[in-house]
């Protein structure tokens, strides 16, 4: 396997945040997004593992609701950790590029 650099490989969509997975395992996925100004990554969980954010590019914001929805300001080389079974949503104020690593299986809830 070779090494992958997700800020050149960048793809962008006009009707929603791009999802491209690189590697996916039996015990780990990885997944990078890539938001165009404005778009929204919906609220949503998984009950069975953590996922940790790491971003690339740009700026947004990332909210956290576990009965109060808290707010934590993205920009290049932030971290974010959301915890197992916690709803999470990113929003992007710019092109905005960020990975993300997940214990598998951690199964997922979109927010009716």
């Amino acid at each position: 396997m070779e090494a992958v650099n997700v800020i050149a490989k960048k793809e962008l969509s006009e009707d929603a945040v791009k999802k491209v997975s690189y590697i996916k395992t039996d015990s780990i996925g990885q997944d990078t997004y890539y938001f165009k100004a404005g778009q929204v990554l919906a609220y949503h969980r998984h009950p069975e593992g953590d996922q940790v954010f790491f971003v690339h590019e740009g700026t947004g914001t990332f909210y956290l609701d576990d009965g109060t929805e808290e707010t934590i300001a993205l920009e290049a080389g932030c971290v974010v950790l959301a915890p197992k079974n916690v709803w999470h949503q990113i929003k992007a104020d710019s092109e905005l590029v960020v990975s993300q690593a997940t214990v598998q299986p951690a199964g997922m809830e979109v927010r009716a």
